[in-house]
């Protein structure tokens, strides 16, 4: 015997409200718990930068003596600045998918240690 629940549009807005509060309720709990989450990371992250300006004199790239001599405008290798052509070509990385190539390898039966 095959039993088939039917519920009524209002018993599913009563039913889909109390989940709802529920939900509330849980939110506010969880809402406490990130709160005091992101309290110890902010400690935490404070506790990292204060020892990192205490152990690194240079803290920022922009800071740092030789990159300054690199960008340098009269004697520098990439006197254009650091959004020209030059440092654009050498410092970025370009992206290509060989995914195709690795595919036609290993339908060969190549097998490949990645």
């Amino acid at each position: 015997m095959k039993r088939i629940v039917t519920i009524s549009r209002r018993s599913f807005l009563k039913t889909a409200g109390i989940a709802v509060g529920y939900m509330v309720l849980g939110f506010n709990l969880t809402k406490q718990a990130v709160a005091a989450t992101m309290e110890f990371i902010g400690l935490r992250q404070k506790s990292v930068y204060e020892a990192d300006s205490k152990v690194y004199k240079i803290r920022k790239s922009q800071e740092n003596p030789m990159i300054k001599k690199i960008y340098d405008k009269k004697h520098g290798f990439l006197h254009e600045g650091p959004c020209g052509h030059m440092s654009h070509r050498l410092l970025h990385t370009n992206y290509y998918d060989r995914s195709a190539r690795v595919k036609a390898l290993e339908e060969k039966g190549v097998k490949l240690a990645i």
